[in-house]
């Protein structure tokens, strides 16, 4: 694998889009967009839009997403709304189809005082969402800017989707992801990478779990015998779902709330416990799902009932063949560009596992190198802009040449699939 004079062309053409690429994800940060801050999104997607029009021969469209089920902290059972989608596609009959995912939501909400964008005294960017992930937006939609002015772009199609709800889970895009990832080749995906530009290799699966536990309110008083205690029920329940951590290797349970009850002198009758668990493989997450389910089938005593509510949302994302071999690819593109690519495994998941278990193999750490996402102070490289977003059009030219070989990743994909 070598650059060519077609692939400098390329390069030089992202170099010369520097200050465009890092302003209007300055721009674009500077929106809050919160997964549930509707008005953001909206706001930040008609931006999305504007730059998505000047793609050359690129259709785009909002895809309406599905609603999800929430489970309040009373316990009541909700349907919830969610921002549309953004999708952006290119040549969708060419043989080989790369899928690009992002995602615009954040995890900061509306009334956040963590709301702009500065600059450090060491020259990084600061702000919601300028690494996670409307850096990787930028970087994204830069690369494609670029791979479009290549002679051998017309055997690659490519679809972007830009999704509201990564942060929370995907509930309303993951339908949508898993329908690209299962008639694409290769995925690429803009979650930062780390700030040496290290990216994550095998991923955990996830699952969110909303327990919602129903006793009966009395006098704590006068009739404390005739209650049923809701919240000493959930506590319990805590308990036992805690006591399955170190039974099965790799696998991990959070209790991370207990919500419910009300005045000191009221039996409670109404918790709800939320949860997540973490897994390292497929087996893995059958045991602890089975586990969860045996809890919930049981209260602790007598006169409450439970009623169990979610599951696995990201499925795990081991290293297997393809993804092994498209790692080494990426490395060998690296190298030519004189970056360095590393990977190492990882507790948290993203839309790569999503794409992994609908059959695609996908490097979901492309976007910039940063770091302390989910925090004030989150931070991105201006210099990993331009850095990045040549890795990834380097990518997408040595798909079109066939150096990287996109078939025959998807067919070692579908091997263990």
């Amino acid at each position: 694998m070598r650059i060519l004079t077609t692939d400098q062309a390329v390069l030089d053409h992202v170099a010369a889009r520097r200050e465009a690429i890092i302003g209007r994800t300055i721009d674009w940060a500077n929106i809050n967009s919160g997964s549930r801050n509707a008005a953001g999104l909206n706001a930040v997607l008609d931006a999305l839009e504007a730059v998505a029009r000047a793609l050359p021969g690129a259709v785009v469209e909002r895809i309406a997403t599905q609603g999800s089920t929430t489970v309040a902290d009373d316990g009541s059972v909700r349907t919830e709304a969610h921002a549309d989608a953004l999708k952006i596609t290119a040549r969708p009959e060419a043989p080989i189809q790369v899928v690009l995912t992002g995602h615009y939501d954040t995890v900061f909400p509306a009334d956040s005082r963590f709301q702009t964008v500065t600059t450090r005294a060491d020259g990084a960017l600061n702000g919601p969402g300028v690494a996670d992930m409307k850096g990787g937006i930028s970087v994204l939609l830069a690369a494609l800017e670029a791979f479009e002015t290549h002679p051998d772009r017309h055997g690659v199609g490519w679809t972007v989707l830009l999704s509201p709800d990564e942060e929370i889970g995907s509930p309303a895009s993951a339908p949508l992801l898993a329908e690209l990832g299962a008639r694409g080749h290769v995925g690429l995906t803009y979650e930062p990478a780390l700030a040496d530009g290290t990216l994550a290799g095998a991923r955990k699966g996830s699952g969110n779990y909303h327990l919602i536990v129903t006793g009966k309110a009395a006098h704590a008083g006068r009739a404390f015998e005739e209650g049923r205690n809701a919240i000493a029920g959930a506590a319990m329940i805590a308990a036992a779902l805690h006591g399955l951590n170190g039974q099965h290797e790799g696998v991990t349970v959070n209790v991370a709330k207990i919500s419910g009850g009300g005045a000191l002198n009221v039996v409670a009758d109404n918790a709800v416990v939320r949860f997540n668990v973490r897994v390292p493989d497929k087996a893995a997450a059958d045991w602890i799902d089975a586990s969860v389910r045996a809890i919930a089938a049981t209260p602790p005593f007598e006169g409450l009932t439970l009623d169990l509510h979610g599951g696995f949302t990201r499925p795990p994302k081991p290293m297997d063949a393809a993804q092994t071999a498209l790692f080494e690819a990426v490395k060998e593109a690296g190298a030519l560009l004189g970056q360095p690519i590393a990977w190492k495994p990882s507790g948290g998941v993203c839309e790569g596992n999503n794409l992994h278990a609908a059959g695609l193999p996908n490097i979901d750490t492309l976007g910039v190198r940063g770091g302390d996402i989910h925090s004030d102070q989150e931070f991105a490289w201006p210099d990993s802009f331009v850095e990045r977003a040549q890795l990834s059009a380097l990518i997408l030219c040595k798909i079109a040449s066939g150096e990287i070989d996109a078939a025959k990743l998807k067919s070692l994909r579908m091997e263990t699939l």
